[in-house]
């Protein structure tokens, strides 16, 4: 299913944590660099947000109450509206069990808290880049089509 291109010149952002000092510190930085940032505090609303605008890629949190990271991640892959928006753990989880299911249920990059900004944007900007190729081939595709 093709989805709108975003507003913003570098991409849209969905963060979520539910401690709202790492949303106050992602958001400058991303902001600061050009990307449409929006923040949630739930699991829940993330994938209201989600499914109301999909960004084009969800920066996430692993451990929050009430619906962890994983869960988010595992309803966002389910749904047809957004199961393409790539997603990026972030936890203080550093164990190689917590990492490798985040890949198998569909995360496509992993960074560990304490993270280091340059770290953050490099990766931000790959994936950014990697679903604008990505809709803009399936865009070509859908033209070949019709």
């Amino acid at each position: 299913m093709m989805r709108p291109p975003n507003t913003s010149q570098f991409g849209n952002i969905l963060l979520v944590d539910d401690k709202p000092d790492n949303l106050r510190l992602l958001s400058q930085m991303l902001t600061e660099q050009g990307y449409n940032v929006r923040r949630v505090t739930k699991g829940k609303m993330a994938l209201i947000t989600a499914k109301a605008s999909p960004p084009d890629l969800v920066l996430l949190d692993i451990k929050m109450p009430d619906m962890d990271g994983y869960e988010v991640c595992l309803q966002l892959k389910a749904d047809e509206i957004t199961a393409e928006i790539p997603v990026i753990f972030m936890s203080a989880l550093d164990e190689l069990p917590d990492q490798v299911k985040a890949f198998t249920i569909g995360g496509v990059d992993y960074i560990t808290k304490p993270f280091q900004v340059e770290e953050v944007l490099v990766r931000v900007k790959t994936q950014i880049r990697r679903q604008a190729e990505h809709l803009a081939r399936e865009a070509q595709r859908e033209r070949a089509l019709a």
